[in-house]
C-alpha cells in the first residue's frame, strides 16, 4: 500500500470536516512530540505538549476537556461528548519509554512511511491510538447519541502508572465500560498478570581475602537470599494456578546481581534484582508477606544486613470474567476470541471504575523495541472497531 492511497483512505467520508486534521496529520503530530517517561532523572520528561495538543484536536470535534496535573509537569487529560450516565471510556498513555539512538534506522520523533509500516516512537505503543479515536469520531453521526463517550490520556505509565493511579483516585465519572489501547493486534485481552520488582541489598565487610574472619561476605548471604527466593518461587508454581493464561502461575525471575570489585577482597555489597508475575486474585499484600516470610530466617540470621526495596510501586493482576457480556459484545465485534497476556497495563486501576477491556492496534512485539513500528493492515480495522464500539454502548 503506498503513502499516498493510504491518505486518501484515512480521508474518505470526511468531506464535511475538510478543516479539520487528516488521521496522518494527527498521528504525526503526536509522535513528533516527546513525551519519554524514565525512573532516570536524566531521560525524565513532561508530557503536557502532547496533551495540549490532543485536547485542541478534540475540543476541535465537539468533546469538553479537562487537563488535570497529577505531578509536577504531568497531566492527564479527560475528554467527554455527550451527556447522560455510563458509555464508554477510550484510554491509553501518552507518555513513551526513552530510545537508544544508536539502534534506531529511523528518527524516533517522527513517522516514517516504509515497507507498509509506520516507523516512530510511540506508533505502536501508544501514542498512537489517539489518532484513530479521533479518526473514528469524526466519521460518527452523532445526532442519536444517548450515552457520553470518553476518552482519558495519562502521563507516566511506563514508570509508576501515577496517571491511572491519580485518575482512579480522583474522577467522578462512572463509565460502563472502558477499552485500553494497547498494543494487541486487535485481540481483545480480558486478563493479565501483575508486576512486582524489589532489590535486596545485602551489607557485608569488605576485608583482605587473605582472612575471612576479617570481614563478612555480601555474596555469601546472597546465596543464602537466592536459596530462600527459589523456595519461594516453588512454592508459588505448586499453590497459585489459573488455567487461563498460556504461564498458568506466578513466575519468579531473577534478573540482576552484581557484588563485590575485586577478586583479593571479602565482597562488602552485593545487590539482587528480581520480580514476580502474580496471577490475578493474588492480593499485593498477601504477595508481599509471603516475600518478607520466605526472608525471614536469612534476616534473622544477618541483622541489619539485608534490605528490600521496591523498584517501582507494585502492579496487581487483572480479570473481567470471561463471561461477562462486555467481553462477549467486543468479541463479536473483533470477530476474535478474548485473550489473556502475562505483561500489565493500567487496568488493574481502570477496572476499579467498570469492566474493563486491552485492545488496541499493532504488536506487543514492538513495544520498547528499537525501530517500533505500526503496520498499515492495522488503521482500517482499528477504526472500524472503534467505530462500532462507540454505536454499540453510546447509542441506543
Amino acid at each position: 500500500m503506498c503513502f499516498t492511497f493510504l491518505v486518501n483512505i484515512c480521508q474518505q467520508g470526511n468531506e464535511d470536516n475538510m478543516q479539520l486534521p487528516s488521521f496522518i496529520e494527527v498521528y504525526r503530530g503526536l509522535i513528533s512530540t516527546s513525551s519519554i517517561s524514565s525512573s532516570d532523572p536524566s531521560w525524565d520528561e513532561g508530557n503536557q505538549q502532547v496533551i495540549e495538543k490532543l485536547a485542541t484536536w478534540l475540543k476541535d470535534v465537539g468533546f469538553d476537556v479537562d487537563v488535570i496535573q497529577a505531578a509536577p509537569g504531568k497531566y492527564n487529560l479527560l475528554a467527554k461528548k455527550g451527556h447522560g450516565e455510563g458509555g464508554l471510556l477510550l484510554a491509553g498513555h501518552s507518555d513513551t519509554v526513552p530510545f537508544d539512538e544508536g539502534r534506531w534506522n529511523f528518527e524516533p520523533h517522527a513517522i516514517t512511511e516504509a515497507n507498509n509500516r509506520f516507523y516512530g516512537l510511540g506508533t505502536a505503543d501508544m501514542k498512537g491510538f489517539f489518532a484513530f479515536i479521533y479518526e473514528a469520531v469524526k466519521k460518527i453521526d452523532w445526532s442519536k447519541q444517548t450515552k457520553p463517550l470518553y476518552i482519558l490520556a495519562t502521563c507516566d505509565e511506563e514508570t509508576s502508572m501515577l496517571g491511572a493511579r491519580h485518575f482512579t483516585d480522583n474522577t467522578p465519572i462512572k463509565p460502563d465500560y472502558c477499552i485500553i489501547g494497547e498494543p494487541t493486534s486487535l485481540v481483545p485481552i480480558r486478563a493479565h498478570k501483575g508486576h512486582v520488582a524489589n532489590a535486596v541489598r545485602v551489607t557485608g565487610k569488605s576485608g583482605h581475602s587473605s582472612d575471612p574472619a576479617l570481614g563478612v561476605n555480601a555474596i555469601e548471604i546472597m546465596h543464602e537470599v537466592l536459596f530462600a527466593l527459589m523456595q519461594l518461587r516453588d512454592k508459588l508454581i505448586k499453590e497459585y494456578h489459573h488455567p487461563g493464561f498460556a504461564i498458568p502461575n506466578p513466575t519468579l525471575n531473577l534478573g540482576h546481581i552484581h557484588g563485590g570489585d575485586s577478586a583479593n577482597r571479602i565482597c562488602g555489597c552485593c545487590e539482587l534484582h528480581y520480580d514476580v508475575r502474580p496471577l490475578p486474585g493474588i492480593s499485593l499484600d498477601g504477595l508481599s508477606n509471603m516475600l518478607l516470610g520466605a526472608l525471614q530466617e536469612v534476616q534473622a540470621k544477618w541483622p541489619g544486613r539485608i534490605e528490600i526495596t521496591p523498584l517501582h510501586d507494585p502492579v496487581p493482576g487483572f480479570e473481567c470474567n470471561h463471561d461477562h457480556p462486555f467481553v462477549g459484545g467486543m468479541e463479536n465485534i473483533c470477530q476474535t476470541p478474548s485473550e489473556t497476556v502475562n505483561y500489565c497495563t493500567e487496568a488493574p486501576f481502570l477496572s476499579q471504575l467498570c469492566p474493563t477491556l486491552v485492545l488496541g492496534p499493532g504488536s506487543i512485539e514492538q513495544a520498547h523495541q528499537p525501530d517500533e513500528f505500526l503496520a498499515f493492515e492495522f488503521i482500517d480495522p482499528t477504526i472500524n472497531i472503534l467505530s462500532k464500539s462507540i454505536y454499540q454502548y453510546c447509542f441506543d
